[in-house]
């Protein structure tokens, strides 16, 4: 079944678009099942569950994180993701470049956009996008590689359109701004239910958890 799925979408992916699997609560063995499959990224919501999944499945895949990542658990992630997703405030940027500078490493980030601006979720409002990327763009050992976004959740996926827009033009606009550690490549957008609508408007990575896995049990 999974199998089956993984061939399917990245058979439907445009040239130049990523698949990443999210695997929040998924087993080691279901990850492993994926990239066997050919899933070439793997998105982990908590340190704890990539480490389990990252001593089954190793460097056959990239690492992304995509959860909320705590300041305590930095020095672990920097040893295993090969990128993080969810930059969005200038401590976890510190955290992240210093931890990285001990490692002797660089680590590509995106920057979390809040486009939907909901005060209970993380994230920065794209207002206040340029100046967070102006604060942090000097940090030696992080790279900044473009945005990631959630976007409100909705039943159906056309109610997601304006919010991915936003976000691209956004991306666009950052795009222009000659910084140092800035090279505005991957636009992070769009799940199993909006990746579809995510791609329309410019998405070059999709987080496709259940029409990989099928539902969470």
């Amino acid at each position: 079944m999974i199998e089956e799925n993984v061939k399917k979408i990245l058979q439907e992916l445009p040239p130049g678009v990523e698949l990443m699997a999210a695997a929040k609560a998924r087993t080691p063995e279901e990850i492993m099942r994926a990239a066997q499959a050919g899933v070439e990224i793997v998105g982990e919501n908590y340190v704890q569950e990539a480490l389990a999944a990252f001593n089954v499945v190793g460097h056959r895949v990239k690492w992304h994180f995509i959860g909320h990542l705590q300041r305590n658990k930095v020095k672990k992630a920097v040893e295993i993701f090969d990128m993080i997703e969810t930059v969005d405030s200038p401590e976890l940027s510190k955290e992240i470049d210093k931890r990285c500078s001990q490692r002797k490493r660089i680590m590509p980030v995106l920057i979390e956009i809040n486009s939907g601006r909901e005060k209970q979720k993380f994230g920065i409002f794209p207002e206040d996008a340029e100046d967070f990327i102006k604060e942090i763009s000097g940090l030696k050992n992080i790279k900044i590689e473009g945005f990631m976004t959630m976007g409100p959740m909705f039943g159906d996926p056309e109610d997601a359109r304006p919010y991915f827009v936003e976000t691209k033009k956004l991306f666009d606009r950052i795009k222009t701004l000659n910084l140092p550690g800035l090279e505005m490549k991957y636009l992070s957008m769009g799940m199993t239910n909006s990746y579809q609508v995510a791609i329309e408007e410019g998405a070059n990575i999709v987080r496709i958890g259940t029409k990989i896995f099928g539902p969470r049990g």
